[in-house]
């Protein structure tokens, strides 16, 4: 279990920085507008985001945790190991896993790049401070 409490900070703070991603990535600033409007929702039609936000926290820590278990099974890691890890398991696990769902779903290529663009991103930016705090 010491392998937990050295890296429960590291841990929390990806989770944090997944959500505050995901809070600017899905503000009015950058893709709200057209993330709702690839859902068919507006303001008033998307509901209470209670439920979704602890969902969503909760995705994100089972993420950092996954990727803290999976640097802790190198040997070794390095900044560049860090990004690139991040890198693949956006790239080659995370966007096919989208993409084969929008497919089956339909829901649209606008969709795809949105949600797929936060989730590569995050794991990037979890590899990345998971790297500098453990």
């Amino acid at each position: 279990m010491a392998i937990f409490s050295s890296g429960l900070f590291a841990i929390g703070a990806a989770t944090i920085a997944g959500m505050v991603l995901g809070a600017l990535w899905y503000s009015p600033f950058l893709f709200a507008h057209q993330w709702m409007r690839s859902l068919g929702k507006t303001t008033d039609t998307l509901g209470s985001q209670t439920g979704p936000m602890i969902g969503s926290v909760l995705a994100n820590f089972i993420t950092a945790l996954g990727l803290f278990l999976l640097f802790n099974l190198m040997s070794s890691v390095d900044l560049t190991m860090a990004i690139t890890v991040g890198a693949i398991v956006g790239f080659l696990i995370i966007f096919p896993a989208l993409l084969s769902d929008n497919l089956f779903c339909d829901w649209g290529t606008s969709l795809l790049f949105i949600q797929s663009g936060y989730r590569i991103l995050t794991v990037i930016l979890m590899s990345l401070i998971l790297f500098l705090l453990t």
